[in-house]
């Protein structure tokens, strides 16, 4: 069962690009929402203690975070197991969640996936605290069953780090995206209690 507040964790390689982005879009758009949430983030080789990369830290004040001070963390089974939810970049990311942790399984998906997945699965009324956990049941529940996109690349998102503006506002503009599918279905879900 999901306590309140929804705990969400971010996950990329070096945690200073692609999951803080999210991290910091997630947070300021589920608040926006009323939806109570904690969103973090952590690397599966983070480079620990850096801040996110300028160009991130620019796109994410862009499409409307408040700035913020970030310091990459290294993933771990404690900040996996202790998630509601857990948002990946890529599908190589998502086995390393469930590696670390396998229960994960469950509820660790990439951000284009996850983000694919409600925007087929609209929330079933529900009453009470539970509406969120029982939302979040349902969509996993439907892992197999929702047709996967004609490329399984398109549920990757490409890392940016030490790449050209473009290619940082493009994955700027993918999370974006995803994050505003998230954050329509939770709130909606939220909605129902």
């Amino acid at each position: 069962m999901v306590a309140l507040p929804l705990s969400v964790l971010s996950v990329c390689t070096g945690n200073i690009c692609r999951s803080p982005l999210v991290e910091q879009l997630l947070q300021a758009r589920l608040g926006e929402a009323g939806v109570s949430a904690i969103v973090t983030s952590a690397g599966t080789r983070a480079l620990v203690g850096h801040p996110m990369t300028p160009e991130a830290a620019g796109l994410a004040i862009r499409y409307g975070a408040a700035p913020q001070a970030h310091a990459a963390t290294q993933l771990s089974r404690e900040l996996i197991e202790a998630a509601d939810l857990v948002l990946t970049a890529t599908r190589e990311h998502r086995s390393e969640v469930v590696s670390l942790y396998p229960r994960a399984a469950r509820y660790a998906y990439t951000l284009n996936q996850f983000a694919r997945l409600v925007a087929a699965i609209p929330p079933t009324p529900s009453a009470g605290p539970e509406a969120i956990t029982t939302y979040l049941a349902e969509v996993s529940t439907t892992k197999g069953l929702t047709p996967p996109p004609h490329d399984a690349a398109d549920d990757d998102i490409e890392d940016p780090y030490r790449q050209s503006e473009e290619i940082y506002a493009h994955v700027a503009h993918s999370i974006d995206r995803a994050v505003t599918q998230i954050t329509a279905a939770l709130a909606a879900a939220e909605m129902r209690r």
